[in-house]
Formats: structure tokens, sequence, C-alpha cells
């Protein structure tokens, strides 16, 4: 089967359904059907949509050893995530199409207003996802049109925060160790009244942040997964289509190669709040230092570092069309890490999070490619 080289992780869901011809309002068909078009899938009369957190596509073919389900080269291909590489950005972008200049999903946390920032994965502050993230979620549309998209995934995650900005309108089935969801998800596509299922598989990120993706645990943790998903493959009813992606891959992070903005005046200088992630910075700055600040973050961090006035990062085109509303969420300055370097801020950062090696959010290869991989049932 060929896969296409050409799409985005926005594509997928999108795809999926534009691949089952199903009902739905005439715009919605339309962006559907690009979708399919552009990732060249096949007609289907179901779909089963996998993302495996933080399983780039190179980090995938370095371990490619302990994935030979995954990267058999008839059903392998890539995709790309939307900037910043990290999950509250790019599992929206897949649950609803849009990019963050339409979700305001820019970051593992940015500014809701004054000094005040918000989790976009934790979501601990002070507004409500369905506030904050607006657009219509793919299920939405599904589910409007009379059709039925199923989220599998780990019980806490069944009304979090994220799940109501990026699956709202599916229904939820909650299950635990991914052998569990696989056949869950099963159980769910040989109900007749499902016609989308989306699985999350969150694992492989949570151990790649802690050990770095070069980890044998890693390896351990990716072989396991290959295992599952091939068995999922393998026991798909007729006609089902099966995609496998991700939100993003991972650099690790030496420790020689972080800068902390607490232990330099001239970063922290002017900044009121600190947002976003260590390879993907919003810095919400005092009003008329923004060019100052930007100057000296150039200055101290060189070549090690992308530094962007919010204008740039707007007209550039990499959070895709942005709203006026999602404007104001990018950081005044963004600081994108380059090779495997992180700019970190330990006054506001936990010390759990100030030792993790594995790190994504930045726009290298290595973080924005990510698999597809498409197996018909």
């Amino acid at each position: 089967m060929s896969v296409s080289q050409q799409g985005r992780v926005g594509d997928v869901l999108l795809g999926a359904v534009g691949a089952l011809a199903l009902d739905l309002p005439e715009e919605e068909k339309q962006r559907a059907a690009s979708a399919r078009d552009r990732l060249a899938l096949p007609r289907s009369t179901k779909a089963c949509v996998v993302l495996v957190d933080g399983l780039g596509w190179h980090n995938l073919l370095d371990r490619s050893q302990s994935a030979p389900f995954l990267t058999a080269a008839d059903r392998l291909g890539s995709v790309r995530t939307a900037f910043p590489s990290t999950t509250a950005t790019n599992i929206t972008y897949l649950g609803t199409g849009w990019e963050g200049g339409r979700t305001r999903m820019l970051g593992y946390s940015v500014r809701a207003w004054g000094r005040m920032a918000v989790n976009l994965v934790s979501w601990n502050g002070p507004v409500e996802p369905e506030q904050w993230q607006i657009e219509p979620t793919i299920f939405e549309h599904l589910n409007a049109a009379g059709h039925t998209g199923v989220s599998v995934g780990p019980w806490q995650f069944a009304d979090s925060g994220l799940t109501r900005a990026a699956w709202r309108g599916g229904e939820y089935a909650a299950a635990d160790s991914l052998r569990e969801r696989v056949d869950t998800a099963l159980a769910e596509l040989r109900d007749p009244a499902v016609d989308v299922v989306y699985l999350y598989w969150g694992e492989m990120d949570a151990l790649g942040h802690r050990s770095g993706s070069r980890a044998p645990e890693w390896s351990q943790l990716l072989a396991q997964t290959d295992a599952e998903l091939d068995r999922l493959a393998r026991l798909l009813p007729p006609g089902v289509l099966l995609l496998v992606t991700a939100d993003h891959g991972m650099v690790d992070v030496p420790m020689t190669e972080r800068t902390d903005i607490a232990d330099d005046d001239r970063l922290m200088r002017d900044v009121e709040l600190v947002a976003g992630e260590p390879r993907a910075v919003h810095l919400y700055c005092r009003p008329g230092r923004a060019d100052h600040i930007a100057g000296r973050y150039r200055e101290v961090l060189g070549e090690r570092a992308d530094v962007l006035l919010r204008e740039d990062v707007v007209s550039s085109g990499m959070i895709g069309p942005v709203t006026d509303a999602a404007q104001q969420v990018v950081g005044d300055v963004v600081v994108i890490a380059r090779g495997s370097h992180a700019v970190l801020d330990s006054r506001s950062q936990s010390r759990a999070s100030l030792q993790l090696v594995g790190m994504h959010g930045a726009t290298t290869d290595a973080e924005m490619q990510v698999p597809l991989v498409v197996v018909q049932g």
C-alpha cells in the first residue's frame, strides 16, 4: 500500500472520516475528502485512529528492530506535526483538524490573562476548556450528523480538560493497559453503531521524558507497544481502516545543554511570565520591552535557539491561520531551541521537570516528523 509523506497530523482523523464517506455538512465533508486525498487513504467502512504519544518518526526508526510491525516498509509513512511540537497542540490538531492559531492550544502552558497561566495538559488554570478551545471537534461534527465516535483511554482522562478540548462530542471508553485498550477498541469497532474509534497511548511519552528515547527501557516498551498494535491490526474487523500516528517526537537533552533563565539577570529582566516548554518558550514581557528582551536572548543563546517576536510567529504561518484571540496567547517573544538545547526556568518549574531527559516542542525533524502507519482490515 502506498503511504503519503505529504500530510499533517491534522489530516489523520479528518482523512479517516473522509475514507468512510459519511453524511456530513458540506464544508466538513470537503475538509475530510481533501485530507483523505492528501494521505491517499483507501475507502473503508469504519476507522480506528491510534495516537502513540511521543513516538517520533526518527525515534521509531532508530529503534526499528524493536518495532517490526510499525516499521514495515509497505505500511509506514510520515506526517508533520503543528508547532509547537507538543501534546496539547497536536492532540487538539488531530481532534479538530485545526492548528493552534485557531484552537489557542499553543503549548504545555500559555498565558490566560495578566500574569495568570493555564496548563493545557493538566488544565489547572482559571478557564474552562470549552471556553478556551471553541472550535468544534470532529467528533462533534460526527455526533451532529448522527454518527458515533469513541475515545479509548485511561479512566482519569474521561473528563479531562484536554479530552474536552479535543474530543468532546464522542463517547468515552475507559481502559488501563494497552492490551485492555486494544480489546476495548476492537469491541467498539464490532458495534454496528460505532463509526470511528480513537485510541490514546501515553506511556511512551512518559518514559521518554523520564529516561530519554535512547534508554534500553524505552526500546523495551516500544517492543511491547508494537506487539499490541500488531495484534490490533490482525484482529481488525473486515473493512476497518487502522491509522497509527503520534503527536510529536522527542530529543534527549544533556544536562550540559540547558540554560536556566533564573541564573542570568539579562534573561529575567522585564519578563513578567514564562510559559510554554523548555524547547518552545513563551515570554510575556513588560509593555514595550519585547524587542529589548529578544535582543538579550539572542545575545545570550546565540546559535542555540531562534528568538522570534510574536508578529514573526504569526506572519510566518508556523501556527497556521491565527484568530485575534489566539494571537494574544502567543508570547511577546518566543524562544525555539535548536539542536539538543533547552531553556528552563527553575523559579517556576518543579524539581522533577528540571530533571527530565526527553523533551519536545521545537521545530527539528526529530520533533516534527511523526509516523503514519496505514493498515486496511
